[in-house]
């Protein structure tokens, strides 16, 4: 076998990013594309040692877990990997990712698959969106997405997991740099203007935010766009990021308001929150109430609790866990999330809650050692890295009954549920929540407790 071979495959499993795996002459392929239970026939795209990758030419027989993919664009976008399957079948999915890496990994033998929460109504969920603006190969301005494991953009306006606004702004920020000649950024060479629209809902409030991502401090006729998108409903934030650099970075630091105010508010449950551009908030509304739940559930608060929250954010969670416990702890690195969370904290009257700003790994020692601030209980909700190794030791020295770990990645979930369960903790409960439907992505929530002797 070699690159370019047309073979035909037994889809007999999924890679933990969506890919369909067959083999053929006891070699491993990987298709993506593929759902499993397909008999497809596929050319040989490249071959390594003891695997290869193969595009998808034609599906001989269609599994039973194969449906129609509910956007036209799902199979040139890297945004969905799973719209070709059913969505029963992407909960059962994700139920397996999240046991084999806690098994394969994390050495937790005996782990069922756990529950993945999901959507009745897994469309338009999504309360934020990032669009890159480019040239297409006629020189044409174009909006979209990233195509997968590149930055060429695949030109869509109206994303089924997004709100139905997006378009409507879309198409008025493109008729506006139309009439005004104004340049999208080209990456290579650094030159042009507008870089990306960020665009947040709040799905309780009803309140948009456009923030326009620029290489510069100034958009031609500004005034005249801000009053073009006022029309749209809901509308209340309009502002301009500044980034200059060269940098796959979205975002920069400075915010320039253009109209309105500079942020939007949304309420989760009865929590009220403020998001600026720069926030870290879920983009799944729906699924937080069940997620942030199960945190409580968890968690188990009587009301006395002193309970730590780490990488806390704009104090999302903080402010569900205060309703319950005696004192709460947020520590995030960084500042403008910090500010988000004590405005988020005086607007809802909560006073048994303190921030701080700093990495997890460095202000949780020194608070611990030097101040000897213990916790009955550890709420851990880490970027796609996992927690650092300083941040866990703390964790374990400060001896917590309960450690509630939310994690999006069950990789590094896994290998930190691993060293916790060295040190003098287990695995009591495991759950999922489908927070990015027809994705591969999946939120999964832990209770660790200390082991009884």
């Amino acid at each position: 076998m070699q690159k370019n071979d047309r073979i035909r495959l037994k889809i007999e499993d999924m890679s933990v990013d969506g890919e369909g795996i067959g083999k053929l002459e006891g070699f491993t392929f990987f298709v993506k594309d593929a759902v499993i239970g397909d008999t497809v026939d596929a050319k040989i795209m490249k071959m390594k040692k003891h695997y290869g990758y193969a595009r998808l030419m034609e599906i001989v027989e269609s599994s039973k877990v194969r449906r129609e993919p509910g956007c036209a664009c799902a199979r040139q976008c890297g945004g969905c990997q799973l719209q070709a399957m059913d969505y029963e079948a992407q909960l059962d999915f994700k139920a397996k990712k999240i046991q084999n890496h806690l098994i394969r990994i994390g050495g937790l033998e005996g782990i069922e698959k756990p529950e993945v929460m999901g959507m009745e109504n897994p469309w338009r969920y999504r309360n934020k969106a990032q669009f890159p603006f480019g040239a297409d190969r006629d020189g044409r301005t174009v909006t979209g997405f990233y195509a997968a494991h590149s930055h060429a953009i695949i030109p869509c306006m109206d994303c089924r997991l997004g709100t139905e606004e997006n378009q409507e702004i879309l198409e008025k920020v493109l008729s506006h740099m139309e009439k005004y000649h104004i340049p999208a950024y080209e990456e290579k060479t650094g030159t042009g203007l507008l870089r990306h629209v960020l665009t947040r809902k709040g799905f309780a409030t009803g309140e948009i935010m456009v923030c326009l991502v620029l290489n510069g401090k100034s958009l031609k006729a500004a005034d005249e766009l801000a009053k073009s998108l006022q029309e749209i409903p809901g509308m209340t934030s309009i502002l301009i990021n500044v980034n200059m650099k060269n940098t796959n970075v979205i975002l920069g630091t400075e915010l320039i308001p253009v109209w309105g105010q500079e942020y939007i508010t949304d309420c989760i449950r009865d929590v009220w929150y403020q998001i600026s551009p720069l926030s870290f908030y879920q983009v799944n509304p729906v699924q937080t109430e069940k997620l942030y739940d199960t945190v409580l559930e968890y968690a188990g608060l009587t009301g006395h609790e002193t309970v730590w929250d780490l990488y806390c954010g704009i104090g999302t969670i903080s402010l569900f866990l205060a309703k319950k416990a005696g004192k709460v702890y947020g520590v995030e690195i960084v500042p403008e999330a910090i500010a988000d969370a004590g405005r988020n904290a005086e607007m809802n009257g909560t006073e048994n809650v303190e921030f701080f700003v700093g990495k997890a790994e460095e202000v949780l020692p020194k608070l611990y050692e030097e101040e000897g601030i213990h916790a009955d209980v550890i709420v851990v909700d880490p970027p796609r890295k996992g927690c650092d190794q300083a941040a866990l030791e703390t964790m374990v020295k400060m001896q917590p009954e309960r450690i509630v770990y939310v994690s999006c990645d069950s990789a590094t979930l896994a290998r930190d549920l691993k060293y916790l369960c060295g040190e003098g903790y287990e695995v009591r409960k495991v759950k999922g929540c489908d927070m990015f439907a027809w994705t591969v992505h999946v939120e999964t929530i832990v209770l660790i407790q200390k082991k009884t002797s």
